[in-house]
């Protein structure tokens, strides 16, 4: 299946009923680690098995078992590329080394797609999901270039990690001029209709135990070096703030 078929399809998918999302960062001793966004789609698989079908033509009919990373995409939209800013450029080029994996099975009812990449250290990741908002401008028009639609990541506001070993942050600084420009797009209420049964986790893995988070919501797991948070999707979009918390790890 050609990238960009695959692509659009994810994005139709999301767009169509409840997705879950899962923010995933594992961070290991030396500070290095892996960052993943998962998309969780089977239950429109369950529901949408004829309308996915009529989306996908022949391709509905094979189990899909894929990846690809997108520096494979920008070889293929070089052209397009090309005529981007240097700024936008130089934005695009961090997406690089993403690895995008997808698992699609209409006998088993499951989608499952999995955008992830290594980091040396996790101060790296600043706004990487707002990147992918970047990727639309590949083509005129285009939502279908980002493999979770074209608002993914654009949640106005600017997100920052950071990592000590002895403390973790993750935090979202709104930006009240996009803010602005939001309350006016009369899209804003589609999209908010849209998303309003998907859910966006956050799962974190640390080396240590952990001593506190201030998300009184977080869940723990046996060895109390996880922490699984919950939220609405909508909150990530429109609040993305309520996102942020702190993590204290143990001596």
């Amino acid at each position: 299946m050609k990238l960009y078929k695959l692509l659009s399809f994810s994005f139709v998918l999301a767009t169509l009923t409840s997705c879950t999302f899962t923010e995933n960062i594992t961070i290991n001793d030396n500070g290095t680690g892996k960052f993943s966004v998962d998309m969780d789609g089977s239950a429109l698989m369950a529901m949408a098995g004829d309308q996915i079908g009529s989306q996908m033509g022949a391709d509905a009919k094979k189990d899909i078992d894929s990846s690809f990373t997108f520096k494979q995409l920008f070889e293929e939209k070089k052209d397009s590329i090309a005529k981007l800013s240097p700024e936008m450029q130089k934005e695009i080029k961090k997406l690089e080394n993403f690895v995008v994996k997808t698992k699609m099975s209409s006998e088993k009812k499951e989608f499952l797609m999995t955008l992830s990449t290594d980091f040396k250290n996790v101060n790296e990741m600043q706004d990487i999901l707002q990147t992918l908002s970047v990727l639309q401008k590949l083509e005129q028009g285009a939502s279908t270039v980002s493999p979770f639609g074209s608002n993914f990541g654009d949640n106005n506001s600017k997100l920052s990690y950071s990592y000590d070993g002895k403390r973790f942050s993750r935090k979202a600084v709104l930006d009240t001029e996009k803010l602005a420009e939001k309350a006016k797009d009369s899209t804003a209420d589609m999209s908010k209709m849209m998303f309003a049964s998907s859910n966006y986790v956050v799962k974190y893995h640390f080396p240590k135990k952990i001593k506190k988070v201030s998300n009184p919501n977080a869940l723990f797991s046996e060895d109390r070096k996880t922490i699984t948070i919950q939220y609405p999707f909508t909150d990530y979009m429109e609040n993305p703030d309520k996102l942020n918390f702190d993590v204290e790890f143990e001596k």
